[in-house]
């Protein structure tokens, strides 16, 4: 098996570690300069100090990434990532599994990625999937015990996919739920906003508690809306990646969203930043779904209200003040 990743960011990296690990992986970055040095045994710019395996190859050359790969990952930020694909489909072998790292929504379309590889690609639908979890890539780079789960509908190539990717320290489930663990890698990340807030305004474990559990509960509402399972958000695509994105300081949303607590602007928050934070250009695309299905979500517009310009204090006076509901009922 031959495996092309696309995209040398710190988890894109990581990922091609562990297919290196089971198959001759190819991880292609934008950068000459960049893969030259992963070539060299390490991604300088997202993942310094870490060894990489001499069998992980990497260039700059998009063809040679592609051309003749039994399996297409995608390691590209949301809004970049219909114009590599589409760069690479004319390379891509016909029919091949394509897996998105992404978890992030279409600005202008409102689609999740693997929609976006079935309109610029003929991978077959029930062979195109996300892997997503709490996968923070410098734990997983260092060998500490994580999960992951691969969502395909195509349970053959499920199973396929997971052999790839499982790695001693390194567990991966199956899920035919496609469309829950992509939404929820999504929504998470506004969550997360909204939970680096919370930090960097002061509160403490009981207030960050709640926020995160009205948080699973909004992201499953609208998953759900979307097309999801509701087991799946109480999983390691919802639940797990939640809990991992609104708590460890390695999260670039949790990140974003203690800076915005402690008053700094957001534009000086990005321009600082090295890489992306999919909320950030996420939360818009997740209010509009939201109206689109009426969906209430409380938490994502205080998160949309203060990257609009709005002081976090407040948002949460706003969204405290609203009016008692049922727990199981109300919102």
């Amino acid at each position: 098996m031959r495996v092309a990743v696309v995209g040398a960011g710190s988890w894109g990296t990581a990922v091609a570690v562990l297919a290196a690990r089971a198959a001759e992986t190819t991880l292609w970055a934008r950068r000459d300069d960049l893969a030259r040095a992963i070539d060299g045994g390490e991604n300088t710019d997202y993942l310094p100090g870490f060894a990489l395996p001499e069998a992980l190859r990497c260039t700059s050359d998009l063809e040679e990434a592609v051309a003749g790969a039994d399996v297409l990952v995608m390691g590209v930020p949301s809004h970049g990532f219909r114009s590599v694909l589409r760069e690479a489909a004319p390379f891509m072998r016909p029919g091949i599994p394509v897996v998105s790292l992404s978890k992030g929504i279409e600005q202008d379309t409102l689609q999740m990625m693997t929609e976006v590889v079935t309109e610029e690609t003929d991978a077959p639908p029930h062979r195109v999937g996300v892997l997503t979890g709490p996968n923070l890539a410098k734990e997983i780079m260092a060998g500490q015990p994580a999960a992951s789960v691969i969502a395909v509908q195509d349970q053959w190539e499920a199973e396929r996919l997971q052999s790839l990717f499982m790695a001693p320290t390194f567990r991966v489930y199956t899920n035919p739920d496609v469309r829950g663990c992509e939404s929820a890698g999504a929504l998470k990340n506004v969550m997360a906003l909204a939970s680096g807030m919370a930090h960097g305004l002061g509160y403490g474990d009981n207030s960050k508690a709640a926020l995160i559990t009205r948080a699973l509960a909004e992201l499953t509402r609208l998953g759900v809306a979307l097309g999801g399972q509701a087991l799946t958000y109480a999983g390691l695509a919802g639940m797990g990646d939640l809990v991992a994105t609104c708590f460890s300081t390695q999260s670039r949303n949790r990140t974003v969203g203690v800076a915005l607590g402690e008053g700094e602007a957001l534009q000086s928050i990005v321009d600082r930043m090295q890489m992306v934070a999919e909320g950030v250009k996420t939360t818009k695309a997740v209010l509009a779904l939201a109206h689109r299905n009426g969906i209430e979500m409380p938490i994502a517009e205080m998160v949309g209200g203060v990257l609009d310009g709005a002081e976090p204090i407040k948002m949460v006076t706003s969204l405290m003040g609203r009016a008692a509901r049922s727990e199981v009922e109300g919102s």
